[in-house]
Formats: C-alpha cells, structure tokens, sequence
C-alpha cells in the first residue's frame, strides 16, 4: 500500500505537478500528464503503456478509494488534502477529488509499433484531429473494439491531455500509439507492413456496408470540415458511410466507431 502524506498548503512543492491544472493543460507537462477521476484511475493503476508518478486525493475519499490506491506500486506518493486544498492547488473545485500525475513508459516510433503487429491488425491513423473530444473518443472506440494501435500526425491534438483522457475514459492508457513523423511516407509506411489502407470520405468509392474487412486494415481518418488531402485519399481505398438526406458527414469520432464495428464484425 503506498504511503499517505498528507499536505496543508497549496504551496507545497511535492504538489507542483497538480498547480494550476487548467493553465498547465495549455503550456504542457514536459511529457507528463495529469489524469482526472476514479474510473481513468483504475485503468492507469493496470496499463503498461504509462505509470503513476504520484497521487492526490481528497481526505473524504480516501477511506473508499484504499483498495484502488492499493493497486499503485508502494513507491508511489500519494498526496493528500481537504476539499479546500486540494481546490486551491488545482485551481477550480474538482468534485471527483481523484487525480494521479503519470508519464509515458516509452514512446515507440510508428515503424517500431506496426512492426510488432500480428498476422491480423487493425491501426488507426488520424491526420489534422485536433480537437480533444474527438481524439479522446477514437481512442475510446479503438479500445471497445479491439483496434491494435492509433498513429498520430503532427497536426493532431496530444491523446494524452486532461480533457482527451477523461473523454476516453482511460482507453489513452490502454491504446498503444505513436506519432508519425513529419517527414514520413504514411502510405509508403502503411504498405511496409502490408496494411490495406482504408480511407474514410463522403465521396468515398465503396460504401461501408460492401466492404469485405482486409486482414490487415488502416483506417484513415481526417479533421472535421477538410478530411483528408487528396495526396493521401488518391492512394489509399476510399470507404463512404451512406447517409440520410443532404447530410454527408459525421464527426469523427462517431465515424471511428462506425468502421471499427464493421471491421470487427462483418463477416
């Protein structure tokens, strides 16, 4: 059981980390993240993609979350304060009174995580995503249906923000991923590894429903509004989802979880 230590100012220099929570979520953690809540915790206390640093409770919550905080590694610090501080250090009322300061435990590169793919695979290769929702409920619908990993470009939004994981609810923790990098041949590197690469577009060729899942599936997915570029739509397969009246488009997210439920069970 990690040992409680308990603190009394917000000033505290072993709570840094948890200091003005909002504003950091802006500048950044250099590589560290914060997670909110008792669900998003019990993922992290299990995940062997990232692991604790510390934590900070509530003192009204500590007595009900002491089989979850028993989870944690003994070396793990677990801070903890009455409402009113842990308020103050936080700097808005966080009602759950359940955070954990984490890190990565590596950062593989795409090469690297697609190598490791078995002889069936499903990836997911977002271009542009940027807003936190969205990627938090990709990743969400990776992880409900079995989806290998997640690829990222430069432009998409941090998975591994506040808002992102809360939105995922801990799936961030749970989904490998990797950035791809800024120079890198996405199609080139999709067919490396022998993935069928999948793009979604309202002008797509095949509708969802006839397509027979590959083995080995890509999904590409673009930002709300421009999708995807046309270098990459005119080398890769093109799904569309079929739609009532003059709608032509989902959000993203919802659009994730269409086609992983039919990659996962057609056929």
């Amino acid at each position: 059981m990690p040992h409680l230590i308990p603190v009394a100012d917000p000033e505290d220099p072993r709570v840094a980390p948890y200091l003005a929570v909002r504003e950091r979520d802006v500048a950044g953690r250099r590589g560290g993240f914060i997670a909110e809540g008792e669900v998003v915790l019990r993922v992290l206390a299990r995940s062997p993609l990232v692991r604790a640093r510390s934590l900070l409770i509530a003192q009204g919550r500590l007595t009900r979350l002491a089989p979850l905080i028993g989870q944690f590694p003994e070396e793990t610090p677990v801070f903890s304060a009455s409402q009113a501080v842990m308020d103050a250090i936080v700097g808005f009322h966080i009602h759950r009174g359940v955070l954990a300061f984490g890190e990565r435990i590596a950062e593989p590169s795409a090469e690297t995580l697609l190598a490791g793919l078995g002889p069936r695979a499903r990836v997911l290769a977002l271009f542009g995503v940027s807003n936190h929702d969205n990627v938090g409920g990709i990743f969400r619908n990776a992880a409900a249906f079995g989806a290998d990993a997640v690829l990222l470009d430069g432009a998409c939004c941090d998975p591994l923000y506040r808002k992102a994981i809360r939105v995922s609810v801990g799936a961030a923790f749970a989904m490998p991923f990797a950035r791809l990098g800024s120079d890198e041949d996405p199609i080139a590197l999709f067919e490396r590894h022998g993935l069928t690469a999948l793009a979604l577009s309202p002008a797509g060729e095949t509708p969802l429903v006839k397509l027979v899942p590959p083995d080995r599936a890509v999904l590409l997915l673009g930002a709300e509004g421009q999708g995807l570029s046309e270098a990459i739509l005119g080398r890769a397969r093109t799904i569309a989802i079929p739609m009532a009246g003059a709608f032509d488009s989902l959000n993203v997210a919802t659009t994730s979880g269409i086609v992983l439920h039919h990659l996962a069970f057609a056929g």
